[in-house]
């Protein structure tokens, strides 16, 4: 499986946010010619995101090793422009990589992924929808719908850093045999029990993911 990145997209600047007590948001990124990855340490005390000069504001949810680059499928842009009847250019669901080519949601929890010449990056599970996202597209029922549709994108961390850019291939390095994709993962976190019953029992997700999904089993 091989792709390549259509556009690499950061927040230089923050924006008001009135759906958090944070009041800023980064998530409105454009593309930018090109951009540093690098493995931006803890969410908690780190460097935030994992592109240089990105804007991150929540940092207590957003950012840190394991949601250093968010990619998001331009055909998955594209599906939502037919559905919603409007324009999404790329960046518009805050992902730092629109990619083409690429089965961005079918890719498998500890995937790992060439960018470019330098750059690897490994699959890190799904993004979870926010009251900011819900603010940014302005649409009455919006995290409903995205949840509904179930193609979320993916988190991924930087394992080996460097520049990327636009046109860059995205090579698919090797691929664990548990099967667990980030579709599965996020329809686990939002609220699928069978789905959250795979998820643990593929043992690819890290120790606090999979206490939380337990918990959430335990009290159904």
């Amino acid at each position: 499986m091989s792709g390549r990145v259509l556009t690499v997209n950061l927040a230089a600047v923050a924006e008001p946010n009135p759906a958090k007590g944070v009041g800023r948001t980064g998530i409105g990124k454009r593309p930018v010619e090109s951009a540093v990855l690098r493995a931006p340490g803890p969410k908690h005390g780190g460097l935030g995101s994992g592109l240089a000069g990105d804007v991150i504001s929540d940092v207590a949810h957003h950012g840190g090793d394991r949601q250093a680059v968010y990619a998001y499928a331009r055909e998955e842009l594209d599906a939502w422009q037919v559905r919603l009847g409007r324009t999404l250019p790329n960046g518009m669901f805050g992902e730092n990589l629109t990619t083409v080519d690429l089965d961005v949601d079918g890719a498998l929890i500890g995937e790992r992924w060439a960018v470019g010449d330098e750059v690897v990056l490994e699959v890190c599970g799904p993004r979870v929808p926010c009251a900011t996202f819900a603010y940014r597209m302005g649409l009455p029922g919006w995290l409903k719908s995205f949840t509904e549709v179930g193609k979320s994108g993916a988190y991924l961390s930087v394992e080996t850093g460097g520049t990327v850019r636009p046109g860059d291939p995205i090579r698919v390095l090797d691929r664990p045999e548990h099967g667990i994709d980030v579709a599965l993962t996020f329809r686990a976190f939002m609220g699928d029990l069978d789905a959250a019953r795979a998820a643990i029992a593929g043992n690819c997700l890290p120790e606090d993911e999979v206490e939380w999904l337990q918990d959430w089993i335990n009290r159904r």
